[in-house]
């Protein structure tokens, strides 16, 4: 394995890189390549001062070379190679750089259909694509779409207090309106009503999660434990911010090595 694609994989999620790692050898390689596309893309947008012109550049690479996966691009040729091997759609890469590139263009989301586009993009492609790297059937994919979902609107609400540094909000607004709230902002924000507020998100998210979980049944054993692990870390992250929501504002919640170990021997078990 290439130690950059590692590195980029390593130094960029929890989650995602310890259940990953226990894969098949040759399904874990290429989650990680997957993983350093993805990760690429969203540096360019997180980054200040932004670098839309690179995203548009992956983006143009991507979808001209779609076929011959020779752009002279190491990230874009490596997650070409893997898009040829199990079959991706070309759809699903545009969406998933058009989702980056609202990142660009977008700062807010009034309603939950907004939000909802942008994580089709962000996260419920990158489910499809996983689907087609484990050999799932169509029955599959639905699940695969909404643990996804259900990922991505948990980083939301997570990363809360970092996307408010990079002037973003993806929660919709129309929601923090029933509970009073104009604002994220910790110094402006109302406690109780936050709480409420974030209480009220962590519903959408354990209503998504448990429609991704109905797909666990479709995944052959030797590929669900991490599946199963990395969806049980999530909720974790979770349960504890649903105990103290104010904790987003304090510190970026991630399970420790020990819990990934305990969950780990509860993934093996085969348990939700």
């Amino acid at each position: 394995m290439d130690r950059e694609i590692k590195e980029i994989f390593r130094q960029n999620s929890t989650s995602y890189y310890y259940s990953s790692l226990f894969f098949p050898k040759d399904i874990r390689e290429d989650v990680f390549k997957l993983y350093a596309y993805v990760r690429t893309a969203d540096d360019y947008v997180d980054e200040k001062p932004q670098q839309p012109e690179k995203l548009e550049e992956m983006k143009t690479k991507t979808l001209e070379n779609w076929e011959n996966q020779d752009s002279g691009d190491k990230i874009v040729d490596i997650f070409l190679e893997v898009a040829n091997k199990y079959d991706f759609k070309k759809q699903w890469a545009a969406a998933f750089i058009n989702s980056m590139q609202m990142d660009t263009e977008k700062n807010e989301y009034q309603q939950m259909d907004e939000s909802l586009e942008y994580i089709y993009g962000s996260a419920e492609v990158i489910g499809l694509m996983m689907t087609q790297m484990l050999g799932l059937d169509e029955d599959a994919k639905e699940a695969s779409k909404m643990l996804g979902r259900a990922m991505q609107y948990c980083n939301f609400i997570r990363d809360i207090k970092e996307d408010q540094q990079l002037g973003r909000r993806y929660l919709p607004r129309d929601e923090m309106e029933q509970y009073g709230l104009e604002t994220l902002e910790e110094d402006e924000v109302d406690s109780e009503k936050f709480r409420e507020f974030i209480k009220s998100q962590i519903k959408h998210y354990r209503k998504w999660q448990k429609k991704g979980e109905k797909g666990f049944k479709h995944i052959p054993y030797r590929v669900r434990v991490p599946v199963i692990l990395s969806s049980r870390l999530y909720k974790y992250t979770a349960d504890k911010i649903e105990e103290d929501p104010e904790v987003v504002y304090r510190e970026k919640v991630r399970p420790s090595k020990p819990r990934i170990a305990y969950e780990l021997l509860v993934s093996l078990l085969g348990r939700k």
